[in-house]
């Protein structure tokens, strides 16, 4: 090879310790994050989850959901076009899911050009907007929830969650939605304290205890095809007919 001439090689391996340095260079400026502190309701970069009045009565699986910036502040679509900002708007948080912050792909995902994708959403995913930190992303999600109407059964706090982790791209994922939020709060989620617990139980145990005195069987008929049916229509609203429940 002639002198000051490059092969096709060695191009290409600086190339590569290149990518692999601007990555590990991103990875290594995550924010340190704080600790988590019900008291001041500061949850960095968790989920939250609280209770619904009257809906959570009847079924305690249905709350309502936030997400929460690097600082620990609370983000949750709270009514049409209103974000609330800070905490969460139906009382205080009864369970939280700190995410991690290492399963996200908005390093490769959100490059200035579309030819920098690495990752197989590519397209779809600049649809979404460009967002360069966890913040920015969830930023983008206010922006365009501000313009959205609240309805508890097609565009809810679950749905603005679900569109800030496919910004983010959580675990490799666009698919998020109102169902795999839900389940993921629920299961992998974990009770504030034991006051969180009761605060969300104690409504329903008191309603069930009332019915089966007042009413009898009947009364548990109906609360279980209040639920059957709830989870009927947001199993086949997200699954079924996609269109009904994207907002």
């Amino acid at each position: 090879m002639q002198r000051g001439r490059f092969s096709v090689m060695d191009v290409q391996g600086a190339s590569d310790i290149e990518h692999m340095s601007s990555t590990s260079g991103f990875q290594h400026e995550l924010w340190p994050l704080d600790e988590i502190d019900p008291n001041k309701a500061k949850f960095p970069c968790c989920l939250v989850w609280t209770p619904l009045p009257v809906v959570s009565w009847l079924a305690p699986f249905i709350g309502h959901v936030g997400i929460c910036r690097e600082d620990g502040t609370i983000l949750d679509f709270a009514g049409s076009s209103f974000v609330n900002i800070d905490n969460l708007a139906f009382g205080p948080a009864a369970r939280c899911l700190q995410l991690d912050r290492n399963q996200l792909l908005i390093q490769c995902c959100f490059p200035p050009n579309l030819a920098g994708h690495t990752c197989k959403h590519g397209y779809m995913h600049t649809e979404y907007g460009a967002a360069i930190t966890w913040d920015d992303a969830l930023q983008s999600s206010v922006c365009h929830f501000e313009h959205k109407t609240y309805n508890l059964f097609t565009c809810n706090s679950h749905s603005f969650v679900a569109n800030c982790l496919n910004r983010l791209c959580y675990r490799g994922s666009m698919g998020w939605n109102m169902i795999n939020v839900a389940a993921l709060i629920l299961f992998k989620g974990h009770w504030i304290n034991w006051k969180s617990i009761i605060r969300s139980f104690f409504p329903f145990t008191v309603v069930l205890c009332l019915g089966i005195v007042f009413v009898g069987w009947p009364f548990l008929i109906g609360l279980f095809s209040f639920s059957f049916l709830l989870m009927v229509w947001f199993l086949t609203g997200t699954y079924c007919m996609k269109n009904l429940l994207e907002c």
